[in-house]
């Protein structure tokens, strides 16, 4: 006999383990791709000339005719192997 266990208490086992080693793989997913999430953060796009002159424009580090020098100035140029437009 098998002292009050059926077919039935060794299937709860099996799922029992199922389950958790469900579980287990879950965590390390969730955990690995949060890992990743936060190594990307570490690198931020780099900001190119224009967004960087129109960002000191609206903090009013410089004036109209000096934002429409300095953009003209950047359109006349090849900057890194790219036109800026």
């Amino acid at each position: 006999m098998m002292n009050g266990f059926s077919w039935g208490g060794m299937w709860f086992g099996w799922i029992f383990w199922l389950l958790l080693l469900a579980v287990i793989i879950w965590a390390v997913v969730a955990i690995t791709n949060n890992n990743n999430r936060k190594q990307q953060n570490y690198f931020p796009r780099e900001e190119d000339a224009l967004e960087i002159l129109k960002k000191r424009y609206t903090r009013v580090e410089i004036n109209k005719e000096q934002f429409e020098r300095i953009k003209n100035d950047l359109h006349s140029r090849l900057l890194i192997g790219k036109k800026i437009s």
